[in-house]
């Protein structure tokens, strides 16, 4: 998983969430995808917030989580 822009129309104007895009890549199957967000959630907080599937195969994630003023676990990473 890679960090991405925000697609347009994803605005983020909530103060009360931190958010981190991500892009997988078109070779990551659902099943893949869904398990490594799964896993995000689980030990990161992380929710997901919105998906997009491109035409190639490629999906555009937005995932969120309050703020707690502490460091957590980046994602992408």
């Amino acid at each position: 998983m890679s960090r991405a822009r925000l697609p347009a129309g994803w605005e983020t104007g909530n103060d009360d969430y931190e958010y981190v895009p991500l892009r997988l890549p078109p070779d990551v199957t659902r099943v893949s995808a869904s398990m490594r967000l799964a896993i995000q959630a689980e030990f990161g907080g992380w929710e997901l917030s919105r998906v997009r599937l491109y035409p190639d195969g490629s999906r555009a994630v937005l995932l969120k989580r309050r703020k707690t003023g502490l460091p957590g676990t980046d994602p992408a990473v």
